[in-house]
C-alpha cells in the first residue's frame, strides 16, 4: 500500500519524513504546485492505524492508474533532474545527449567529447558494456571503457551516461557515471530495475521495443518504488511490421507521456531510424512534439565504428543538427541547454589517470 500525507494536513511535512523513516517506513518526498507531499511506500493494511499514533493524517494513494508514483496524481508539476555540471533534464531547457554507441579507444572518446562540448550538447554518452544480438559482436571495453568515459567527462567538464547490463556491475557503473542507463532489452528486467532503484544516481530508462506506454510507466514505477525519484524516460522506437527503418519512432508517445507522468521524456532518434539520414528530421519532430531532450549517436569516424556505425552522425553533421535544433526549440518555448563553443575556446579540466 502507498499512503499519502497531504501538505494541507501537515504544514511541517518536510520535518515529518525523518520521523517516518525512524519508525521503519520508506518514504518519497515530492514537491508539487501546492507544496510538498510525502508518500509512504511500504505501509501494510494496518499502516493507517499505526500512523495515527504519530498524529499523522494519511490516506491511500489514488488507484485510478497502476503507476502511482510516476503519475501526475502524485506530482502535478514536471520533474527537473540535476545531473551535474549545471546540466538539468526537464524544465524549459532542451538537453542533448550525444556520443558513440560504444567506447573503442581513448582517442575516439576524447574526440567525441570535444564535439559534444563545442556543439552545445550537454551530456556525453558511451557504452562500456554492450548488449549485442550476436555473441560474436563487439561487447564493449568494460571497466577500461568506463575509465576512459570518466576521463573524457572530467577533461571537458560534461556529465556522462552509460548503460548497466548486469546486477553485478551496478556498483562500478554508479561509481564512474553521472547517469545510469537501462537499455531497451532490460526495460522489463524487474530484478535489475529494483536494484538500480536503490541507487541515488539519475536513471535513464529506455522503452522496450515491444512495450506499451503503460508497461513502460510501470517499469519506471519499479525504480521509483525503491526510492529513486530521478528517472528519465526515453522513447527509442518500437518494433512494427515496417522494414524501412530499424524501429518505428512512436512520436505520439512523447505527448502521451508528458500528459500522464511528471518524469522528463527524451527521444533517441538513432535507434528508431537505424540510419543517420533520418536522425535530423526525427530530432526536429521530437522537439516539436515536446520532448525534454534527445539522445543522438555520434562517432568521430562512423565508417570505422565497431557498433552502430550506420546510425551514427559524423561530427560535422551532428554540429549541423545542433544548429537547427536551437531555433526549433525556441519555437516551442524552449532554449538549448548547452553553450556553443569553437574548438579553440574549449577549456579542458584536470584529467584523472
Amino acid at each position: 500500500m502507498i499512503l499519502i500525507l497531504p501538505e494541507n494536513h501537515n504544514p511541517d511535512i518536510i520535518k515529518t519524513e525523518p520521523r517516518l523513516q525512524s519508525a521503519g517506513y520508506r518514504t518519497c518526498m515530492f514537491k508539487t504546485s501546492r507544496g510538498s507531499v510525502c508518500t509512504i511506500l511500504n505501509a501494510d493494511a494496518s499502516g493507517v492505524e499505526r500512523l495515527r499514533s504519530l498524529d499523522l493524517n494519511a490516506s491511500p494513494a489514488p488507484q485510478d492508474v497502476p503507476y502511482v508514483l510516476a503519475s501526475r496524481n502524485i506530482k502535478d508539476t514536471g520533474t527537473e533532474i540535476d545531473v551535474g555540471h549545471d546540466v538539468t533534464i526537464g524544465g524549459s531547457a532542451l538537453c542533448v545527449i550525444a556520443g558513440p554507441c560504444s567506447i573503442e579507444s581513448e582517442s575516439q572518446i576524447m574526440e567525441a567529447a570535444e564535439t559534444v562540448k563545442i556543439s552545445g550538447a550537454s551530456i556525453l554518452r558511451g557504452g562500456a558494456f554492450k548488449p549485442r544480438s550476436s555473441p560474436y559482436a563487439f561487447q564493449g571495453m568494460g571497466i577500461d571503457g568506463l575509465r576512459l568515459l570518466r576521463k573524457a567527462g572530467e577533461r571537458y567538464r560534461i556529465p556522462i551516461i552509460t548503460e548497466v547490463l548486469d546486477q553485478d556491475d551496478i556498483q562500478v557503473v554508479e561509481e564512474y557515471s553521472d547517469i545510469i542507463q537501462i537499455g531497451a532489452r532490460n526495460c522489463q528486467n524487474f530484478s535489475l530495475l529494483k536494484k538500480v532503484g536503490r541507487t541515488r544516481k539519475p536513471v535513464l530508462l529506455k522503452r522496450g521495443m515491444m512495450v506499451t506506454i503503460e508497461e513502460f510507466l510501470l517499469s519506471a514505477e519499479y525504480l521509483l518504488s525503491e526510492g529513486n525519484l530521478n528517472v528519465i524516460l526515453c522513447e527509442r522506437g518500437i518494433r512494427t511490421f515496417e522494414t524501412e527503418t530499424r524501429n518505428t519512432l512512436d512520436i505520439s508517445a512523447v505527448p502521451v507521456l508528458k500528459q500522464r507522468t511528471h518524469l522528463p521524456v527524451i527521444v533517441d532518434p538513432s535507434h528508431a531510424a537505424g540510419t543517420w539520414k533520418l536522425i535530423h528530421p526525427l530530432s526536429l519532430a521530437a522537439v516539436a512534439a515536446g520532448a525534454d531532450g534527445l539522445m543522438v549517436e555520434m562517432h568521430p569516424h562512423p565508417e570505422n565504428a565497431l557498433c552502430d556505425g550506420k546510425q551514427s552522425l559524423r561530427p560535422d553533421r551532428f554540429i549541423a543538427l545542433m544548429e537547427s535544433i536551437a531555433p526549433m526549440a525556441n519555437l516551442v518555448g524552449r532554449s538549448l541547454q548547452g553553450r556553443y563553443y569553437t574548438a579553440t575556446s574549449v577549456t579542458a579540466g584536470p584529467v584523472s589517470t
